[in-house]
């Protein structure tokens, strides 16, 4: 359905018949980590993002998901290589036993 509240005429998951479901009713506007990304929609009533209703969410546990300004590190082994996350945890894991 079509939002209603901060951001009138676009579409939005959390919108129903009854009016916003979302925390607190409304989205939220863009956090200071957000500046940058190419997700940013300019509205009246402020800037939100486009695709996930309270940014400073996503930035809680590191870089956001939705983000096209910012990649997370790769980890890295002593020599330089990359980590290839499965593994690290199936040998990981192994030694538990």
């Amino acid at each position: 359905m079509e939002c209603t509240t901060k951001r009138p005429g676009d579409e939005c998951g959390f919108m129903t018949a009854k009016g916003c479901t979302f925390l607190g009713g409304a989205c939220f506007e863009v956090v200071e980590q957000c500046e940058g990304c190419g997700r940013i929609v300019q509205r009246e009533e402020g800037r939100f993002c486009a695709v996930y209703p309270h940014p400073a969410a996503k930035w809680r546990r590191g870089v956001c998901n939705f983000a096209t300004h910012a990649r997370p590190e790769v980890a890295k082994d002593a020599a330089g290589k990359k980590i290839n996350p499965l593994k690290a945890a199936k040998r990981a894991a192994r030694g538990r036993r």
